[in-house]
Formats: C-alpha cells, structure tokens, sequence
C-alpha cells in the first residue's frame, strides 16, 4: 500500500474500527494506549469531538447516533475517573438546581454583572 493512499487520523477510536476497516480488506494502523494520562487526555479530545458532531445534527436520527457517541466518551471518562453513577446523577440534580435549565429559552443580549462567569468567549467591547 502506497502512502498516497493513506488518511492519518491520529486520533482515538472506539474498540470495533479496526475490525470494520479489515473487515473491507483494508490496512490500517493501530496502537493501544497504555498510559491512564494520554488516554484521559484523548478521552477529553473525544468529548469536543463528540459534542462538535453534536451540535450539527439536523435529524432525530442523526442526534440520537451522536449523543450515543458522546455518552460512550463521557461514561468511559467517569469509569476512569472513577466516578459513580450516583454521583454524577446528584451532581445534576445540584447543578439544576443552582443554574436552572433550558424550560423558558432565554437568551442573554447583555449583563452590567461583570462576576458572571460563562464558558463562552465574550462577545463586542465592555461599555
């Protein structure tokens, strides 16, 4: 197999790929990952991966297969991470509870409260 003929993904991948690619009678390149720390650090990739996929789905469908995707990233991470399902369920109850949901859709233009703090980029010029 020539080198023109190969797509470098250099990413992680689920368990059952390799098997798929053969499966066509195609070649492909893999490694395990060994160390706890690179797998957690291309588990998060994943998470931004999975979300950004997400975020572009425009059919039942497609946004049930995506948030399936981003399920198995992030409950691989909390098995990792050694986080009970429990906690995670009482984390989202308290963190509902603290910020409140999406029910009314609101849409912030602006805030004078410069302690807000929001994991979006700000937009326009303080005034």
């Amino acid at each position: 197999m020539s080198e023109i003929n190969r797509v470098y993904y250099n990413k992680l991948i689920r368990d059952n790929i390799p098997g798929k690619i053969e499966a066509k009678h195609e070649e492909c390149e893999v490694r395990k990952i060994t160390d706890v720390q690179e797998l957690q650090q291309e588990l998060f990739k994943k998470i931004q991966e999975e979300a950004s996929s997400l975020s572009m789905c425009r059919t039942r469908e497609e946004f049930l297969e995506e948030y399936c995707d981003l399920m198995v990233v992030l409950e691989t991470l909390m098995k990792q991470l050694e986080i009970p399902k429990e906690e995670v369920i009482q984390a989202r109850k308290d963190n509902l509870l603290k910020k409140g949901g999406y029910k009314h859709g609101y849409f912030l233009h602006w805030s004078a409260d410069v302690g807000y703090h929001s994991n979006e980029s700000v937009q326009g010029i303080p005034l």
